[in-house]
C-alpha cells in the first residue's frame, strides 16, 4: 500500500478531530514500515499539521525526508497542492521516483524546466527556479498551497539564491517547510516568514544526531587509511574528492586492496544481474563494482549512478569514490566519510571549504538503524604525510631529525592543516545571506501578473531580504531594464489598466516558461528565416541554430578544441613553422562554431528589439552536427574525444538538444532528413540510458498521448522486447546507415586502428591497410559530402533478422568501384545495444 492509501475519509469526522485523524493515519503508515518518529520529526510534523511554517534545522541523518512525507500527506488530506524543491535536477528526479513509490505515481509529478511529467498532480517535485518563476508570474494567486524546500542553505548560493528567496516573498498564502542540516541562526527568517504569511513559524532544531559522529585527522596515505578502516569494520566508506577525474583514478588505484570475499562477489554479481554496461566507462565500472568499489559523480550516466546507489544500499560496496555532490542529499547510505582534502576549486579559485560545506559532506556518515556511530576522517595534505614519514624514519635520533628537509605545499597550492580541521569541526554554519537579484526575465514575469505591476515590483524590490542600499541599486537596475523593454517596443504602457488590472503589457506574447526552457528559443525561431532552404547544408544549419542556444557541454568543447589544436600544431610543424610561432597561432584555434558570424550578427539585431535576450549567452557549437557529419554513435563521440568520465554530461546535452529540436523547430522547417536525425537521436539517447525514460513511461502520464514511436514499438517487427534496439525500425535503419558511413569517414581519414575497433566483433574483418593502399593508389581523395550519404550510394535489403547493406565509396572519378558490403545481424545488435554485423567485405570492381 502507498501512503496515499492511508488517507482518511474525513467526511463525517468532526472538525475538532480532523488533525488527529490525519496524523493517526500517517503514523499508521510509518508503523507499517517499522518506523518510529524521532522527537524532532514528530514536532515538525505536528507543526505542519497545525498550519505553521516550519524551519527544520536538524543534523543530516535525522530524517528530514520523513517530515517532507508528512507535509505532503497533510496537504493531500486537505486536497491541497504541494511542491517539493531541490537544488539540482538529478536530486529532483531521484525525489520524484521516491515520492512515486511512497504516494503512487498518479499523485506525483515533476517539473525541471527540461521536462514536465504528470504536471497536474497534487504533489510536484521541482527545481527551485520553477517555483520561483510561478511565484513571480502568479503571486498570491499561484496554485501552490505548500512548498517543502529541501537543502534550503542554497538560499545563500550567489548564482541561484534568488530562486530560494522569491517564493518566500511572493507566496503569502502558502505554507513553507524549509529544511537543511546547516542553516545557522534563522530567527530573522522566522520573524519575516510569520509576518508575510500570517502563520506562526516553528523552528525545529536539534544538535543531537541519531547517529553521533567521530572525527579524526590522519597522516596516512589514502589507501592505508582505507585498509585500516576496513580492518576496523568501518565500511562502507565514501571517499570524497573534489574532481571527477580524481574520484575515478582513486577507484582504479584501490583495485589492489582486497575488500570483499567470494560470497560477497557472488552477491554483487546477482544484484547486477542482466544490467547492461553499454559504454566504455560502464565496462570499467562493472569491473570495479565486482571488486566492491563504486564510483559516484555527476559526470556519470544516470543509470550507473542509480546502480551504485542501489548496490550501496545493500552494503555490498565497501568503498565508493565520489565527489562532494554527496553533500547535496544523494541517497548513498554509508558508515564512514573519508575526505581526501579540505580545499576545493569553486569555479573561480581554489579555497578552503566553508563550514557549511564541510558539515554537509561529513553529515552523510552514519546510517540510522544500522550504525551506532558514524566516522569522519580527513586526510592531511601530501606534504604533511611525507613529513610525518620522514620524522618516523629519523626516529628519536636528534642528528637525523636535524637533517630532515621538510616538504611544503606546492607553490600556489591552497593547503590546510590540523588546525583547519579542528576549526571546521567546531564551527557553526555560516549565516544565511540574501542573494536576491533582478533580471529582465524576472521583470517580464512580474509585469505579466494580474494586478498593478508597479505595486508588485515595489513589494518585490522594497520588501526582499537585502539591505536598503542594495534595494536602491536594484530599483535603479529595474528602471533601466524597464526603459530598455519600453524602448524596444517589447513592453507598452496602457492609458487605462486592462481587465486584469495591468498597466503594462507585453507586445509580443512569450511562452509561460520562456525563462526556464531554452530562453533563446524565440531568437532561434527568428534566425531560421536567415537560412537558405536550397543549401546542401540546410538541415545541419537548422541544427546549428538550435545548438547555439543550448548550455555548453564544457567537457566536450574542451576536447574538441584540444583535438583541433593538436591537428593544427601537427600541420604547422609539417610546414616547418617555428615552435614559438606555432604556439601563438594555435591559441586562436577553438572548437567548431558553425554559423558563428551569421548568428552573432542576427543576435545583435534581435537584441535591439528584445533586450531581455542579453541576459542569456549565445554559444555556437557543433556536437550533434559533428555526430551527424561524422556518423558517430554515442560510443564514437565519447571515445573520439576521450569523454568516458563525462558520459553523463554528454547525455544531458544530447537530451537537451533532442528535446529542443523535437519541441521547438516549426513543422515547416523540419525536412525529412531532420525528422530522421531527431528520430535517430531520441533512440540513441534511449539506448544509452533508458532508466528515466522507461520509469516515466511505466508510471504513466495521462496527459501525454502515446507517441508514434511507442506505437511502432508495440507493433515491433519480429521483436519480443519492445525496448530492444531494433524495435524502432526507422531509428535502427538510420543507425545502420550511420554505421556504414562512419566506416567511409574513417576510411577517408585512414584511421586503421579505429576501423579495426569498429569491426572487432567480426570473426573475419576486412584487411583495411591493404584496401586503403588499393584505393589511394587509384584515387587522390574520397568524397564525404552530403551527396556521398545519399540513397544513390547506400541501399539496404531487409531479410528478416538479417539486413544486407551496400555502401559505395564516392570517388572523384565517379567510378563507384569500391564499396563496403555487409550483413547486419539484428539479434546481435539487440544484445549489444549497437549495430553489429555478421560479415563485412570491401568489394572492388
Amino acid at each position: 500500500m502507498t501512503l496515499a492509501d492511508y488517507l482518511p475519509d474525513l467526511t463525517d469526522v468532526p472538525a475538532s478531530f480532523l488533525d488527529e485523524a490525519i496524523f493517526d493515519s500517517f503514523t499508521s503508515w510509518t508503523s507499517s514500515k517499522g518506523i518510529s518518529l524521532y522527537p524532532a520529526q514528530e514536532e515538525a510534523s505536528l507543526a505542519v499539521l497545525a498550519g505553521d511554517n516550519v524551519i527544520l534545522s536538524t543534523p543530516t541523518g535525522s530524517g528530514k525526508s520523513m517530515v517532507a512525507n508528512a507535509a505532503h500527506f497533510i496537504a493531500l488530506a486537505h486536497d491541497q497542492r504541494s511542491f517539493y524543491t531541490a537544488p539540482i535536477k538529478a536530486l529532483v528526479s531521484e525525489k520524484f521516483f521516491a515520492l512515486c513509490d511512497i504516494f503512487g505515481p498518479e499523485n506525483v509529478g515533476m517539473m525541471t524546466g527540461d521536462a514536465t511529467v504528470n504536471g497536474n498532480a497534487p504533489i510536484i517535485a521541482a527545481t527551485a527556479e520553477i517555483v520561483a518563476n510561478i511565484a513571480l508570474r502568479d503571486g498570491a494567486e499561484a496554485n501552490i498551497d505548500q512548498v517543502v524546500m529541501d537543502e534550503f542553505h542554497y538560499y545563500s548560493d550567489p548564482q541561484r539564491g534568488w530562486a530560494w528567496q522569491v517564493p518566500l516573498l511572493e507566496l503569502p498564502n502558502t505554507q513553507f517547510v524549509l529544511m537543511s542540516a546547516t542553516l545557522g541562526d534563522t530567527s530573522a527568517l522566522e520573524k519575516d516568514l510569520t509576518e508575510r504569511t500570517g502563520r506562526a513559524t516553528t523552528p525545529v532544531t536539534g544538535t543531537t544526531r541519531p547517529v553521533p559522529l567521530d572525527f579524526s585527522y590522519v597522516f596516512t596515505p589514502v589507501h592505508e587509511t582505507i585498509e585500516e578502516l576496513r580492518d576496523e569494520g568501518k565500511t562502507p566508506i565514501y571517499v570524497v574528492h573534489f574532481s571527477q577525474r580524481e574520484a575515478t583514478e582513486r577507484a582504479q588505484a584501490l583495485t589492489s586492496i582486497p575488500l570483499i570475499n567470494d560470497e560477497e562477489k557472488k552477491a554483487i554479481a546477482a544484484e547486477i544481474g542482466s544490467f547492461r554496461f553499454s559504454t566504455v566507462y560502464g565496462r570499467q565500472l562493472s569491473k570495479l563494482l565486482r571488486k566492491g568499489i563504486g564510483v559516484h559523480h555527476a559526470g556519470m550516466l544516470p543509470k550507473y549512478r542509480r546502480l551504485v546507489e542501489k548496490l550501496s544500499q545493500t552494503g555490498l560496496l565497501k568503498v565508493i569514490c565520489g565527489t562532494d555532490t554527496l553533500g547535496v542529499g544523494i541517497n548513498v547510505p554509508i558508515r564512514t566519510v573519508l575526505m581526501t582534502g579540505l580545499a576545493k576549486f569553486d569555479g573561480q579559485r581554489q579555497r578552503i571549504l566553508k563550514s557549511r560545506e564541510f558539515h554537509q559532506i561529513a553529515g552523510r556518515a552514519g546510517r540510522a538503524g544500522y550504525d551506532t556511530e558514524g566516522t569522519v576522517v580527513v586526510e592531511a595534505p601530501e606534504h604533511e604525510i611525507e613529513n610525518v614519514k620522514l620524522r618516523r624514519k629519523a626516529g628519536d635520533d636528534p642528528k637525523k631529525r636535524k637533517k630532515i628537509r621538510k616538504k611544503s605545499a606546492r607553490e600556489g597550492e591552497v593547503s590546510w592543516s590540523e588546525d583547519t580541521f579542528n576549526r571546521l569541526t567546531e564551527a557553526e554554519p555560516e549565516q544565511l545571506t540574501s542573494q536576491f537579484r533582478v533580471s529582465n526575465s524576472m521583470l517580464i514575469n512580474v509585469l505579466e501578473r494580474h494586478g498593478d505591476g508597479y505595486e508588485h515590483l515595489r513589494h518585490l524590490l522594497r520588501t526582499n531580504h537585502d539591505p536598503r542600499t542594495k534595494q536602491n541599486q536594484d530599483i535603479l537596475t529595474t528602471l533601466a531594464l524597464l526603459r530598455g523593454l519600453l524602448d524596444a517596443g517589447l513592453v507598452k504602457r496602457r492609458e487605462e489598466p486592462d481587465r486584469y488590472g495591468r498597466t503594462y503589457h507585453l507586445v509580443r506574447e512569450l511562452p509561460r516558461d520562456f525563462a526556464l526552457n531554452q530562453p533563446l528559443s524565440p531568437f532561434a525561431l527568428a534566425a531560421l528565416d536567415l537560412l537558405d532552404p536550397e543549401s546542401e547544408s540546410y538541415t545541419l544549419d537548422v541544427i546549428s541554430v538550435f545548438e547555439a542556444i543550448l548550455d555548453d557541454p564544457r567537457a566536450v568543447l574542451r576536447a574538441q578544441q584540444s583535438e583541433a589544436r593538436g591537428e593544427e600544431i601537427a600541420a604547422l610543424k609539417a610546414e616547418g613553422v617555428e615552435y614559438t610561432e606555432r604556439m601563438t597561432l594555435v591559441e586562436e584555434v577553438t572548437y567548431p562554431k558553425p554559423l558563428e558570424e551569421l548568428l552573432e550578427q542576427a543576435y545583435d539585431t534581435f537584441s535591439e528589439t528584445q533586450p531581455w535576450v542579453k541576459e542569456f549567452e549565445l554559444s555556437p557549437k557543433s556536437v550533434v552536427r559533428d555526430m551527424v557529419e561524422k556518423a558517430m554513435t554515442f560510443s564514437d563521440l565519447t571515445s573520439t574525444y576521450q569523454l568516458s568520465r563525462s558520459e553523463g554530461v554528454v547525455l544531458r546535452y544530447l537530451t537537451d538538444a533532442w528535446r529542443t529540436l523535437r519541441q521547438t523547430v516549426p513543422e515547416a522547417y523540419v525536412t525529412e532528413e531532420l525528422a530522421d536525425i531527431i528520430e535517430w537521436l531520441g533512440e540513441l539517447i534511449r539506448q544509452v540510458d533508458n532508466s528515466l525514460v522507461d520509469e516515466w513511461a511505466h508510471m504513466g502520464d495521462e496527459d501525454t498521448p502515446i507517441s508514434e514511436e511507442a506505437l511502432e514499438r508495440e507493433l515491433a517487427f519480429g521483436v519480443d522486447d519492445p525496448d530492444a534496439l531494433t524495435a524502432n525500425r526507422r531509428a535502427f535503419k538510420i543507425m545502420v546507415r550511420n554505421y556504414f558511413f562512419r566506416l567511409v569517414d574513417l576510411f577517408a581519414l585512414e584511421r586503421e586502428k579505429t576501423l579495426a575497433e569498429m569491426t572487432e566483433h567480426l570473426e573475419e574483418a576486412p584487411d583495411f591497410p591493404a584496401a586503403l593502399d588499393d584505393y589511394f593508389d587509384e584515387y587522390d581523395d574520397l568524397d564525404l559530402s552530403a551527396d556521398a550519404r545519399s540513397s544513390e550510394y547506400f541501399w539496404v535489403r531487409e531479410d528478416g533478422r538479417q539486413w544486407h547493406v551496400r555502401q559505395i565509396l564516392k570517388d572523384p572519378a565517379g567510378d563507384n568501384s569500391f564499396a563496403f558490403v555487409g550483413t547486419v545481424d539484428l539479434d546481435a545488435s539487440d544484445e549489444a545495444g549497437e549495430v553489429r554485423l555478421s560479415e563485412l567485405t570491401i568489394e572492388q570492381a
